[in-house]
């Protein structure tokens, strides 16, 4: 119960820092005359066996210059990186991103209090599609009995767009195989009315940010010094690439 009880307060924390964050965020304005954001859709189920599939689309316009020289593996485990960074700053530094060579951890405060810990990132990239996915491994906010069963990832796809010079691009992010320790503990619609709207909440707010196209420099800098563009993708990527396509393909 101790570590059930430091979830609930850790999670009631988050919620606070959140709602608070996005009352500043409200009231500051920001220049997005080139780029839009539109939240298009968000999906969560629950599965017969406990666990959660959550998704969040958003439709991102910018200038296709700009997709052109962003379209690159350097960029996307900058997506990657912008997406933890954005985490802390919502829920104003309470939630930090504690990294190691095999794994990315999700602490409250302090290492003690390890909400969730991911598997180093894979990364999938060719001309008209990109992700980036990390395996949840363990943590306080995942029962058990499905650790090292879920995965959270980004999914970036071009489309097809009416004018050269406006490119399009669907984002999606999902959780998916999630077994939430508090729905098992406590129940379902606990769950649904704490952690998965902390959760939906930032998603949501995370995409709408990405219309600033401010992507954080990667602390890893795994593909920082990889060349090549979404017409000639590098070999580096091409052998990420290579290993990615073993695992489930991204739906």
């Amino acid at each position: 119960m101790d570590s059930l009880a430091s979830t609930i307060l850790t999670l009631g924390a988050v919620g606070l820092a959140i709602h608070t964050s996005m009352l500043l965020r409200a009231r500051r304005t920001h220049r997005r005359a080139r780029t839009a954001v539109v939240i298009d859709a968000d999906h969560t189920t629950h599965q017969d066996s406990g666990a959660v599939r959550s998704i969040q689309t958003a439709e991102l316009y910018l200038p296709a210059e700009t997709l052109k020289r962003i379209w690159t593996p350097m960029h996307l485990e900058r997506l990657g990186r912008t997406y933890w960074r954005f985490l802390t700053r919502v829920t104003l530094g309470i939630v930090r991103v504690r990294y190691t060579d095999h794994e990315r951890c999700l602490v409250a405060f302090t290492r003690p209090f390890r909400l969730l810990s991911f598997q180093a990132p894979e990364y999938e990239m060719d001309a008209e599609h990109g992700v980036v996915r990390w395996r949840i491994e363990r943590g306080l906010l995942v029962a058990r009995r499905g650790a090292a069963e879920g995965h959270l990832q980004i999914d970036v796809r071009r489309v097809p767009s009416a004018q050269d010079e406006r490119a399009h691009l669907r984002l999606e992010i999902e959780v998916a195989n999630f077994y939430p320790a508090i729905a098992f503990s406590l129940g379902r619609r606990l769950y649904d009315l704490t952690q998965s709207r902390v959760h939906v909440a930032v998603t949501k707010a995370f995409l709408r940010s990405l219309a600033r196209l401010d992507l954080a420099e990667s602390r890893v800098g795994r593909f920082a010094e990889v060349a090549g563009t979404a017409d000639s993708p590098p070999a580096q990527a091409g052998q990420t690439q290579r290993a990615a396509e073993r695992l489930p393909a991204p739906r």
